[in-house]
């Protein structure tokens, strides 16, 4: 499917080939679509996979941690901001439907974890998970991915910092609770907006804003230690809702903040700009023109520094709101957040000998 149609309960409005595929497809009306026909509508599917690793490394300066462990690749979530989305031209896929509708377990996941925690190198520093994809996705309900590395990370000790879109989160309060009477573990939850209609176009099967909200509670109220991301920011479609996010995330529970303005690396461009045309025709420039004016005339700016944030009037207005907000509201930053690393007992290596002693 290549002709751009709302689809509901989907973000992408398209599937335009990867960028590495050989092959490119047009859209054609040949008069054979009749006007009363339904859309097609793609179902979700889960290919279940055994990955080769799991713990994924970086030294961006823009990212505050050094590892990340993502359990599923692609999102049902269906953002159509996400900028993981231009990944799936990697695996011969389209970054638009295919991304939130085929999806990819490791159900391995765990068993890789413990052999990178017990080796001799290992060297403790947090891992984060939902660094890409949402590790509270719909599909968790079933494979249980990320409740397991929870596990693992409460059985030896590890800090582990979680961010997510889903209320789902609440189903391991108890593992989440153990891990923070140690200092283990630290969760975010990310919010766009607080209009629900808004939110059903934008980010279709993540938990609506006010849940997200009650999500921040329940942590809080469980003693989890909590903060709020609003990200991405998107210029003139939901930079409004800025204060107002902090305010009932504050209210809620949460200690820590944080934003990042929209970003549109490769074809997600495309992809945002079809959706824009699509559901609000009359501000699709407007918007895209303020983000090139905040990517130094371009649709992204990857370097360090300022890829976040970006750079201009309108990315310093957004920051001075979001500086002015968060102190009143009494916020600590992101980057603040302090986990214990001393706890870690790695797993014992396996032996031929099992576990006699």
């Amino acid at each position: 499917m290549n002709e751009p149609i709302r689809i509901k309960g989907r973000g992408a409005a398209s599937n335009p080939e990867g960028r590495f595929e050989s092959a490119k497809l047009e859209a054609f009306d040949d008069g054979w679509q009749r006007e009363a026909e339904t859309p097609p509508h793609p179902a979700t599917s889960v290919t279940e996979e055994r990955a080769r690793s799991i713990i994924s490394r970086n030294d961006s300066p823009d990212i505050p941690f050094e590892q990340s462990i993502n359990p599923y690749r692609g999102c049902e979530h269906g953002c159509i901001y996400c900028y993981a989305r231009p990944s799936y031209g990697y695996l011969n896929l389209s970054p638009g439907l295919d991304f939130e509708t085929k999806l990819f377990a490791k159900t391995n996941a765990v068993e890789l974890l413990r052999a990178e925690l017990a080796k001799p190198s290992y060297r403790v520093s947090p891992i984060n998970l939902g660094a890409n994809t949402d590790p509270y996705q719909p599909i968790e309900r079933r494979y249980q991915i990320t409740r397991r590395i929870l596990q693992v990370m409460l059985e030896h000790r590890h800090p582990v910092t979680v961010i997510t879109k889903n209320a789902l989160v609440e189903r391991d309060l108890d593992l989440l609770a153990a891990l923070a009477r140690a200092n283990l573990v630290y969760t975010f939850v990310s919010i766009t907006s607080l209009d629900n209609k808004l939110s059903a176009k934008l980010e279709p099967r993540a938990s609506a804003p006010h849940r997200r909200i009650a999500a921040l509670k329940s942590l809080a109220d469980a003693g989890v230690p909590c903060g709020v991301m609003v990200a991405p920011i998107i210029p003139m479609l939901t930079d409004r809702w800025l204060e107002e996010i902090l305010e009932r995330a504050r209210a809620a529970g949460a200690a820590m903040a944080g934003y990042t303005i929209l970003r549109l690396p490769w074809e997600l461009k495309d992809l945002v700009r079809e959706w824009l045309e699509l559901h609000f025709p009359e501000r699709a420039e407007h918007v895209l023109s303020l983000v090139r004016q905040m990517r130094g005339g371009h649709d992204n700016d990857p370097r360090f520094g300022s890829r976040m944030r970006g750079e201009g009037e309108f990315a310093e207005l957004i920051r001075q709101r979001f500086h002015i907000a968060t102190r009143k509201l009494g916020f600590g930053r992101g980057r603040d957040v302090s986990l214990d690393t001393t706890l870690f007992s790695p797993p014992r290596p396996a032996t031929p000998q099992g576990e006699l002693f």
